[in-house]
């Protein structure tokens, strides 16, 4: 959070809850200007990264629902991952570059296509 940010945290802000990753979720005490809603935000844990947010607390967030869902989890559903791209833990086929750059050779069931023929 940069000092413009936590400086308006500190004035205006009310901390609504927090999530598992240790980002801390707040909204605006007085909505201002006629808005018909007040303002939201999140303060991450560590480098801001849109895709550590939870679904719960996104829906929060995006003014989806009125309060953060945070009620017990269903047997069915995964813990929130964020997105990996770009990172070492992304995913990489066989045959990609990082992976070494060799894949399993072709099974003999293709064919190429030759021009005149």
């Amino acid at each position: 959070m940069n000092l413009g940010t936590w400086l308006f945290t500190m004035l205006h802000g009310r901390r609504v809850g927090d999530d598992l990753a240790g980002n801390i979720y707040y909204e605006e005490r007085h909505p201002r200007g006629g808005r018909p809603h007040s303002r939201r935000w999140v303060a991450y844990a560590g480098a801001p990264e849109a895709s550590d947010v939870p679904p719960e607390w996104h829906s929060w967030l995006h003014y989806t629902t009125d309060a953060p869902l945070t009620g017990p989890r269903m047997p069915w559903q995964k813990p929130h991952l964020p997105n990996a791209t770009g990172t070492p833990l992304s995913y990489r086929p066989p045959g990609h570059d990082y992976e070494g750059g060799h894949r399993a050779r072709a099974t003999g069931d293709y064919e190429a296509w030759t021009p005149g023929e």
